[in-house]
């Protein structure tokens, strides 16, 4: 969830959200008619086309994230512009591959999103960053980010990161340790729970979604 629940944009200094689990979701204000529809269209459509990590994978989504403080783990197709409700920008998976919701994106503009019969006041501005993955210990991958400012004073074109930019930054010691580097843009970000949710399906948290261990103590 883009982070979404902001865990993922910590390292930007971004607002931190207060530590807690994820059973004290705080519900989120009723869906009207619009959105009650809108949820119920996805939660059929997405969970019929992605239903695992795996899915999304094969049709483009690239992991960029480690497991944040809600118990999800992000997928981005790196397309910022959601056309309809059938092209989340990102869908957000538990540990074990289970599909949890999406998010859906269109370019910053000075006014709030109004589509969908979505709530204008649900959508979220994200600034523009850069997201990475480097080759880890092992084979795993080291997820990470950096603000767009701070690797344009050292690598110039931010708006077109690389492994180069990434040295260059002292992000990466070599351009064979960087996996991938992508630009986030600024957006408006919608986040929307696919997993049925007693706390709202535009709530922060779940509380039929328990982060594990690691997650929990990253958020502390």
């Amino acid at each position: 969830m883009i982070q979404r629940r902001f865990a993922l944009l910590a390292v930007l200094a971004f607002a931190m959200m207060a530590p807690a689990l994820a059973q004290d979701a705080t519900p989120a204000p009723p869906a009207n008619a619009a959105e009650a529809a809108f949820v119920a269209k996805i939660q059929a459509d997405l969970t019929k086309r992605f239903p695992t990590a795996a899915a999304a994978e094969h049709a483009g989504y690239l992991r960029f994230g480690d497991e944040d403080d809600t118990g999800s783990i992000s997928y981005a197709n790196r397309e910022w512009t959601s056309a309809d409700a059938a092209h989340p920008s990102q869908l957000w998976y538990d540990v074990n591959g289970r599909l949890l919701g999406a998010d859906y994106s269109v370019p910053y503009t000075d006014a709030r999103p109004t589509l969908w019969g979505i709530d204008p006041s649900r959508w979220s501005r994200f600034g523009f960053h850069i997201h990475y993955g480097l080759v880890a210990p092992g084979g795993a991958t080291k997820y990470g980010a950096i603000g767009a400012k701070k690797y344009a004073a050292a690598a110039g074109d931010s708006a077109h990161p690389d492994a180069a930019g990434l040295v260059k930054a002292g992000v990466a010691t070599t351009t064979d340790q960087v996996k991938f580097v992508f630009p986030f843009p600024a957006i408006w970000d919608l986040q929307v729970w696919v997993l049925p949710n007693p706390a709202g399906a535009f709530a922060e948290k779940n509380p039929n979604v328990k982060p594990s261990d690691h997650a929990k103590s990253m958020s502390m």
